[in-house]
């Protein structure tokens, strides 16, 4: 299975990075940096997400029915004289959902890293994010997943791009950005190491060099 960051390298994937830099009045190699951390980084929360069976069966819920993987059938229509309303509240809802008390950590983060500023990170990640669930929707349909354990591998094989042997710690370091009790100090402190800071030193910048860019 590829990967989700495999998909940015697709003629769908740069499809999604024209249409988003135009919506975003952002560059494309900027649009292309923000997606290339966010994506992962949306992938992993839904993950995180999934591992309770009310989780699990929300998500299954949403990608059996609106979140069927049908936005990406015409990507041309969506970004065409501007992404309705509709798609950017239904993206508000998806990231709040998901992501809960760590939104504004994650926004911070990928803007620090990318140069895009954080207006500019939310008006990606709001589209974004029902193109993402819409990809998941569409995999799951493809691989006849039905249950938890079905949905959880599923993300994990798409947050680790197949065998490779960084992903188990690609993973793990997700989860810590997105740690749950939303203080956050650890989301901060992490983001930090992962997204560009210098707190980590040693090998995080090599161990996610392929996940978050350069």
């Amino acid at each position: 299975m590829s990967g989700i960051l495999d998909l940015l390298n697709s003629d769908m994937g740069r499809q999604m990075i024209g249409g988003l830099s135009q919506e975003s009045h952002q560059p494309t190699d900027k649009t292309a940096s923000v997606l290339s951390m966010a994506m992962p980084l949306l992938m992993g929360a839904m993950k995180r997400n999934a591992s309770t069976p009310e989780g699990a069966a929300g998500l299954m819920g949403a990608l059996s029915g609106k979140h069927n993987g049908s936005i990406l059938d015409n990507l041309g229509g969506l970004f065409e004289g501007g992404v309705n309303e509709e798609v950017k509240v239904d993206g508000l809802g998806i990231l709040g959902h998901v992501l809960g008390g760590s939104q504004d950590n994650v926004v911070g983060a990928i803007s620090k890293k990318s140069g895009v500023d954080t207006n500019g990170v939310m008006q990606i990640l709001q589209v974004a994010a029902p193109l993402v669930l819409g990809y998941l929707g569409k995999q799951k349909n493809e691989q006849n997943v039905s249950d938890q354990n079905g949905i959880t591998g599923l993300l994990g094989g798409l947050l680790g791009g197949g065998n490779q042997g960084g992903a188990g710690k690609e993973q793990s370091l997700i989860e810590s950005i997105l740690d749950g009790d939303n203080d956050g100090s650890v989301i901060d402190d992490i983001a930090g190491m992962v997204l560009g800071g210098n707190k980590g030193g040693g090998g995080l910048g090599g161990l996610l060099g392929g996940l978050f860019g350069k």
